[in-house]
C-alpha cells in the first residue's frame, strides 16, 4: 500500500523542483541553443518553458487531487493494460536520464580534478556520483531526505548565483554575440519544451504527498521554471562565450576549485535521485507489493552501470524522443481529466483502444511536425491536435462505453 500522508508544503516543492532543475545536463541543453544567438535563444527558452511547465503543473494537480503516482494516473485514460505499457516506457526513459545525468556530471567533475590535481578518473567519478544518488534515495521521504533536500536547494541557490556572476559578467558582449545559424527557432523552442516534458511522467510521484493542491502547483511550477530557465540561460551564455556548454572551465578560470565540484555534485544528486526513485515507482506499478525505495536503489545501480557504456552524443535525439512519447500521452490524460471529466480509475477498464490509437497517431504526427520546422515547434501542434481529436471522439464514444459497461454489470 502506498503511503500518501500529506507532508510536503509549498517550500518543499519550490526547493525540490529548483534542485531538480539545477543540473549540468540542463546547462548542456541550453548550450545546444547557441546557434540561435542570445536574444532568440532566450526567447525560445522562456516561451518553451512556459508551455512545458503549464503541462507539468496540470499533471501535478492530478496527483495532488487523486493521491496517485504519475504513471498510475495514466490508467484513468488508458486502462490497466495501457498503464503497463507506459510503465515500461517510463522506466526505460528514467534509467536513461539517470545514466545521462551521471555521465554529464562525471565529465565536468573530471575536468575539474584534471585541472586541480592532474587526476583523470572519469569512471571513479561515475561510480562516486552514482553512489551518492543511492545514499539520497536511502534517506527516504520520511527520513532525512526532506531536510537534506531543503539544505541542498538553498546551497544550490547560492552556488548558482556565483556561477551566474561568472558567466554574465559581460552581458553586453553576450547580447551582441553573433548567431552562428544552422538551427531554426522552432528547434530551439522544441528543445526548451522537451525538458519540462521529461518530468511529466514523475511529478505526481511527489505531489501526491502535498498538503495542498495550490501549494504543490505553485511550488513545483515556480521552482522548476526559475531553476530550469536559469540553467538553460547559463548554458547558452557559456556556449556563446567559451564555444561549449561545459561550465567547469569557467569555474576553474575563476579559481572556484572545490566550489565547482560542489555545484556539479550537489546539482546532479538532487536531480538524478528523482529519476531513479520514480523509475522505482513505475516499476512497482508493474509488480505491486514491491518496496519503491529498494527498487529505486536497483534502478540507480542500473543507471550507474549504463553510464559506464553510454555515449552523450545522442542527447538531443533523446530529448526529442521523450517529447514524441509523452506529449501526446499526457495531452490525452489532461483532456480526459480536465475537459471530459473522467477523473477516476475504472477497475473494469483493461485497455482504452481509442486513447491508445490517438496516442500512436500523436507520436507519428510529432515527427512530421518536426520535419515541417514550424515556428511553434512540434509539441504545441501535437498537443492541440491530439487533445481536440480525443475530445471529439471521446464525447462520441463515451455514452456508448457507459451503456456497454452498465449492460455488463447488469448481466453479472
Amino acid at each position: 500500500m502506498i503511503n500518501t500522508r500529506s507532508t510536503l508544503e509549498f517550500k518543499h516543492f519550490l526547493l525540490l523542483w529548483f534542485g531538480a532543475a539545477v543540473s549540468i545536463a540542463e546547462i548542456f541543453a541550453g548550450g545546444i541553443l547557441a546557434p540561435l544567438g542570445f536574444t532568440s535563444g532566450l526567447t525560445a527558452i522562456v516561451v518553451g518553458h512556459l508551455i512545458g511547465i503549464l503541462l507539468l503543473v496540470l499533471c501535478g494537480i492530478i496527483g495532488a487531487r487523486e493521491r496517485i503516482s504519475a504513471i498510475e494516473s495514466t490508467r484513468i485514460s488508458f486502462g490497466s493494460y495501457g498503464v503497463r505499457i507506459f510503465s515500461i516506457v517510463n522506466v526505460l526513459q528514467l534509467v536513461g536520464w539517470t545514466a545521462i545525468m551521471i555521465i554529464s556530471a562525471a565529465k565536468s567533475a573530471n575536468e575539474v580534478t584534471k585541472m586541480l590535481w592532474q587526476a583523470d578518473h572519469i569512471v571513479l567519478w561515475q561510480l562516486a556520483i552514482g553512489g551518492l544518488i543511492m545514499v539520497w534515495i536511502a534517506l527516504g521521504r520520511e527520513g532525512g531526505w526532506k531536510k537534506a533536500n531543503m539544505v541542498a536547494g538553498l546551497l544550490l541557490v547560492a552556488l548558482t548565483i556565483v556561477l551566474s556572476g561568472l558567466v554574465f559578467n559581460d552581458i553586453s558582449g553576450l547580447i551582441k554575440a553573433p548567431a552562428a545559424g544552422g538551427m531554426p527557432f522552432s528547434a530551439g523552442l522544441e528543445l526548451s519544451v522537451a525538458m519540462p516534458l521529461s518530468w511529466l511522467s514523475l511529478i505526481a510521484d511527489y505531489t501526491r504527498y502535498a498538503k495542498s493542491v495550490k501549494g504543490s502547483a505553485w511550488g513545483s511550477g515556480l521552482g522548476y521554471f526559475i531553476g530550469s530557465c536559469w540553467m538553460y540561460i547559463i548554458g547558452l551564455g557559456v556556449a556563446l562565450t567559451a564555444g561549449n556548454a561545459d561550465p567547469s572551465s569557467i569555474m576553474l578560470a575563476a579559481n572556484l576549485g572545490f566550489a565547482a565540484l560542489g555545484i556539479i555534485i550537489v546539482a546532479t544528486v538532487t536531480t538524478t535521485f528523482m529519476d531513479a526513485y520514480s523509475a522505482g515507482v513505475s516499476f512497482s506499478s508493474l509488480c505491486p507489493g514491491l518496496n519503491e525505495k529498494y527498487i529505486a536503489l536497483v534502478m540507480a545501480v542500473i543507471g550507474t552501470l549504463l553510464a559506464l557504456v553510454v555515449d552523450m552524443e545522442q542527447y538531443e535525439g533523446f530529448l526529442l524522443a521523450i517529447g514524441s512519447v509523452f506529449a501526446p500521452l499526457f495531452a490525452i490524460l489532461l483532456t480526459d481529466y480536465f475537459l471530459l471529466n473522467n477523473r477516476s480509475i475504472r477497475p473494469e477498464l483493461k485497455a482504452n483502444w481509442l486513447a491508445l490509437a490517438v496516442w500512436a497517431l500523436g507520436v507519428a504526427m510529432y515527427y512530421q511536425f518536426l520535419a515541417l520546422e514550424l515556428v511553434m515547434g512540434a509539441t504545441i501542434p501535437v498537443i492541440v491536435v491530439v487533445s481536440l481529436l480525443y475530445a471529439i471522439l471521446g464525447r462520441v464514444t463515451n455514452p456508448w462505453m457507459c451503456c456497454k459497461l452498465s449492460v455488463k454489470r447488469s448481466i453479472k
